[in-house]
C-alpha cells in the first residue's frame, strides 16, 4: 500500500467517524466517548500529566469529537479520569455506567468501540492492556469484539 492510499484510508476513516459522531451529538454520547477514553489511558493504573497531555491533545483534533466544545471534551475526560484516580473500582464503575447508556442503540456503541481503539492507538502502540479494556468496553457494549480484530 502506498503512503498516499494509506493516507487516503486514515482520512476517510476520519470523517466516517465525525459523520457518524454527529448522529449522536449528546450529552450522554459525549460521557460515554470519554468515559471510555479516559479507561484506556488509565489501562496500566495511572497516567502522567504528559500522558494527559497527549490525550487531551488527541482529543481536542480528533475529527469525531469535534462536534463538541474543547472545553466540554476536556471537562468530561478530566472528570472521568479524576474518578479513576480517586477510587479506582467507583471510578470504574461510573465511567461502564456511562457506557452503558450507549448499549441499546448498537450503531453508537460500534461508533465508541472505534473512537476507543482510534484514541488508545494515537500514541503508535495498542498495548494488550489497552486491548483488555477495549475488549472489555466492547462486551459492556453487547458488541462482539471480534468485529473490531479484538
Amino acid at each position: 500500500m502506498s503512503f498516499d492510499s494509506f493516507l487516503s484510508q486514515l482520512k476517510t476513516k476520519a470523517n466516517e467517524l465525525k459523520t457518524g459522531a454527529l448522529k449522536f451529538k449528546n450529552k450522554d454520547f459525549l460521557n460515554a466517548a470519554m468515559a471510555g477514553s479516559a479507561l484506556v489511558a488509565m489501562a496500566d493504573g495511572s497516567i502522567s500529566s504528559e500522558e494527559k497531555q497527549k490525550m487531551i491533545k488527541f482529543i481536542e483534533n480528533n475529527d469525531a469529537l469535534s462536534i463538541f466544545t474543547t472545553s466540554d471534551v476536556i471537562k468530561a475526560f478530566q472528570d472521568f479520569v479524576g474518578q479513576l484516580e480517586f477510587d479506582k473500582d467507583i471510578g470504574e464503575a461510573k465511567a461502564y455506567q456511562a457506557l452503558g447508556k450507549m448499549k441499546s442503540n448498537t450503531e453508537a456503541s460500534r461508533l465508541l468501540v472505534r473512537m476507543i481503539i482510534a484514541i488508545a492507538s494515537s500514541d503508535g502502540n495498542f498495548d494488550d492492556q489497552e486491548k483488555k479494556i477495549a475488549i472489555k468496553i466492547a462486551k459492556e457494549l453487547a458488541i462482539d469484539p471480534s468485529e473490531f480484530e479484538l
